[in-house]
């Protein structure tokens, strides 16, 4: 739909449309160039606090996977003003701004618009050396791919839209989602990645999908290295699978190869998720460094995942 549009650029645009990346940059000066993004989503669980943490941890996950700092943001809230009550908004905004505090970022103003169905998220402004910016299409081959959180995330969010997961089960996808990709971000900033992408609605195989094609290289994944939510296996064999999942497979098509991968990891693979972590493309010789930093800033979970091949096809094997 975008190719034919012509849009107004700049020099100055050092990241627009044309790679799929995270998030927009414009560079002001020699030292800063700005980093901006919007994201909004609807309700993932039934607490409205934890709605407005999972959506604003969504939002700034853009600008984190830039190697950027988070600097303002600028509320977005749909709601059908007739039938949600004051109180639940309030909620929703109270959870949001929780996150935000945490995250360092300023809350500069916003924009309400009365819908149908609520909706929350933020636009995002952060701010980057222009020679530091991390980008999904710089990945080189021979680089280890690490993953920062589990996945299967769409399928328990679906579980709970169904009433059918226990309240461990909403927890912990509750947890994952609401946890910042700031100290991760941080992590491979501090030691230097080749490319980054987080893990959203194109699921795990979508986004690495955007890295290697427009790396121009290939991937290898060892599918037992992966970490799945509790109960995520199990819903997928029952077919509770988001309708993006089906999407997803059609969007990367044949470019993905499976050697003996049971049909419910793939399916997980596939997965979309709200909130998920950094896919980092990092150089064999950093990699035990990059682990270690992100264990000394707490980040939580940190997987080594796969490699980058000379080849143009994604392989997932068993490791």
């Amino acid at each position: 739909m975008l190719k034919n549009i012509d849009f107004p650029v700049d020099d100055n645009v050092l990241v627009g449309i044309e790679t799929a990346e995270d998030a927009g940059v414009y560079k002001l000066s020699e030292d800063i160039a700005l980093v901006q993004t919007a994201d909004f989503i609807t309700p993932v669980v039934d607490d409205p606090f934890i709605y407005g943490q999972v959506a604003v941890a969504n939002a700034l996950s853009d600008v984190y996977a830039m190697g950027a700092k988070p600097v303002t943001a600028i509320n977005l809230v749909m709601f059908a003003s007739c039938k949600v009550p004051e109180e639940f908004l309030k909620r929703i905004l109270e959870g949001g701004a929780s996150k935000l505090k945490e995250a360092g970022v300023n809350l500069i103003g916003g924009h309400t618009v009365d819908d149908l169905e609520t909706k929350y998220g933020l636009a995002v402004t952060g701010v980057v050396h222009p020679e530091k910016i991390v980008r999904n299409c710089e990945a080189k081959v021979g680089d280890f791919l690490v993953y920062t959180k589990p996945l299967g995330i769409g399928v328990l969010t679906t579980a709970i839209k169904a009433d059918m997961a226990s309240d461990e089960e909403v927890k912990a996808v509750s947890n994952v989602m609401a946890t910042l990709n700031k100290k991760a971000s941080e992590a491979m900033v501090s030691i230097g990645v080749n490319a980054c992408t987080d893990v959203t609605g194109f699921g795990f195989l979508g986004h690495l999908f955007e890295m290697v094609k427009f790396s121009g290289v290939g991937a290898e994944i060892y599918a037992d290295r992966l970490e799945f939510l509790p109960g995520a296996y199990e819903y997928a064999s029952m077919g509770l699978l988001p309708a993006a999942t089906y999407e997803n497979i059609d969007y990367v098509g044949d470019n993905v190869v499976f050697e003996d991968i049971d049909e419910n990891v793939k399916s997980l693979l596939y997965d979309p998720q709200t909130s998920g972590g950094l896919l980092i493309s990092v150089a064999e010789k950093k990699v035990e460094k990059l682990i270690d930093e992100m264990k000394k800033k707490g980040v939580k979970w940190c997987f080594i995942v796969g490699r980058i091949t000379d080849g143009s096809k994604i392989v997932v094997k068993k490791s």
